[in-house]
C-alpha cells in the first residue's frame, strides 16, 4: 500500500507505534516464509502466522461454497482480514480486507466519496451498482468499473480489498 499512499502508511505506522524499519522487517519475514519450501501452503499458513481466526463462516460465491476465516485488524477496527478457502480448509481462493460483521459501511453517495482507504471492494460495489469486476493487475489487487449517480464512469483500484485510488474510465 506504500506504493500508492506513503503518507497514509506513515500515519498508520505512527498509530501502531511502529517504524519503517519494523515494517520492512515484518514484510521480509513474511516473504521469506511464504517462499520457503518448508512453510505450509493453503489456509495453514494463515493459521500459523495469525493464530486462530476471530470468526469463521460459510460463504457462497455463485454456486461455490467456501469457508471464510476472519481476523481482526488493529489499524482498522471496522475491517477484518478474510481468507476464503475450500470447505475442507485446504486451498485459498481469496484473501483481502472486508467490512467487519455488524460494522457500518461508509456513506458513498458520489464517486467523490471514494477516497483512499475509505472502503472495501464490497462497500464500493454495493454503493454503485452494477459494479463490473475487471481483471486484476496483480494477485493482491482488484479493480471495479463503477458508474456514479451522475453517470461518471470510473475505475476503482484496490489493494488487499482496500480502495487505493480512482481513475476515469478510458
Amino acid at each position: 500500500m506504500a506504493d500508492h499512499h506513503p503518507e497514509l502508511v506513515d500515519d498508520a505506522l505512527r498509530a501502531l507505534g511502529a517504524t519503517h524499519t519494523e515494517m520492512r522487517e515484518a514484510n521480509r519475514r513474511w516473504q521469506a516464509r511464504v517462499r520457503s519450501r518448508s512453510f505450509p501452503g493453503g489456509v495453514r499458513r494463515y493459521l500459523i502466522t495469525l493464530g486462530a481466526p476471530e470468526a469463521e463462516r460459510e460463504q457462497r460465491v455463485g454456486d461455490q461454497l467456501f469457508r471464510a476465516l476472519l481476523w481482526a485488524v488493529p489499524l482498522w477496527p471496522d475491517l477484518r482480514f478474510e481468507v476464503l478457502c475450500a470447505p475442507g480448509g485446504g486451498s485459498v481462493w481469496n484473501e483481502w480486507l472486508v467490512r467487519a460483521p455488524g460494522a457500518p459501511a461508509p456513506v458513498l453517495r458520489t464517486t467523490a466519496d471514494l477516497t483512499p482507504w475509505s472502503c472495501t471492494v464490497d462497500d464500493a460495489a454495493r454503493a454503485f451498482p452494477p459494479a463490473r469486476p475487471l481483471p486484476a493487475d496483480a494477485p493482491t489487487r482488484s479493480r471495479l468499473a463503477l458508474t456514479g449517480p451522475d453517470g461518471e464512469r470510473i475505475i476503482a483500484r484496490f489493494t488487499w480489498g482496500l480502495l487505493q485510488d480512482v481513475l476515469p474510465e478510458a
